[in-house]
């Protein structure tokens, strides 16, 4: 029994090991997070994974406890049972479920810091698929929605202003992405009126984080009454299908 002892110490010693390393994210390389939201979103997720690793390798190691005091010792063969099925339900639990990407017609649902962290987890996804210009502009924009989230937080979610501002992050900023996203690579460099869709998906990107940054500055202000106006013309101008931001955000028409 001293044996079994100190076999069962090495095995828990290992299976806290390699919970550590699924914690820290095991042999995936996870997206970098944009912003805080999303990073925060990040943590519950593997939060949640790290209690039910816990919670099974617990529970097997009181069945093998428990069948040790049944049949008075489990021997050898139990001991490397026990250890398989630890690592088993360790590598199972921490790889499934994985996070998953919120769909785009999800993002500007529940509260001001939902809405905020499912956008920068979509945003973040989109990034292999985007020019290194825009890959930046998301990048500074991750960073704009963490404040702009917080100033949100402060204000009556029934004011209009919100409603405009919740529509700018979590419909029409997407929603340039999105477009991009739909042109065919091959075409993206081809230019149309003098710009290629990099370059307005770039350009798109850029006004859209002045307009976050400005948006930011007057609800630090508490100027609800001038947001509000800002806000009616934010949806006037990106709400259309992004043609004023980016007018040819589109796939270009195949060359017979």
């Amino acid at each position: 029994m001293a044996d079994s002892s100190s076999d069962s110490g090495r095995i828990l010693a290992e299976a806290r090991t390699s919970l550590q390393r699924q914690r820290e994210g095991g042999r995936r390389v996870p997206v970098r997070s944009i912003g805080k939201r999303s990073a925060e979103l990040k943590r519950l997720h593997l939060a949640r994974k790290a209690a039910r690793m816990a919670f099974a390798v617990m529970a097997i190691l009181f069945a093998a406890l428990v069948a040790g005091l049944v049949i008075d010792g489990i021997g050898f063969t139990g001991l490397v049972v026990t250890f398989l099925a630890i690592v088993g339900a360790i590598g199972l639990l921490g790889t499934f479920p994985r996070l998953k990407v919120p769909e785009l017609g999800a993002l500007n649902r529940g509260d001001v810091r939902s809405m905020v962290a499912r956008t920068e987890l979509w945003l973040e996804a989109q990034r292999p698929a985007l020019p290194a210009p825009a890959v930046n502009l998301i990048d500074q924009i991750g960073v704009q929605l963490d404040g702009l989230g917080l100033q949100l937080e402060g204000v009556d979610p029934a004011e209009p202003a919100v409603s405009e501002v919740r529509k700018l992050v979590g419909e029409h900023l997407p929603g340039m992405v999105e477009s991009y996203r739909r042109i065919p690579a091959n075409l993206r460099r081809e230019q149309r009126d003098g710009r290629t869709a990099d370059q307005q998906l770039t350009d798109g990107l850029g006004k859209i984080s002045q307009e976050i940054d400005a948006v930011t500055r007057q609800l630090a202000a508490g100027d609800l009454d001038a947001l509000a106006v800002r806000g009616r013309f934010l949806d006037y101008k990106y709400g259309d299908g992004l043609e004023q931001s980016a007018p040819q955000l589109q796939a270009p028409e195949a060359k017979p």
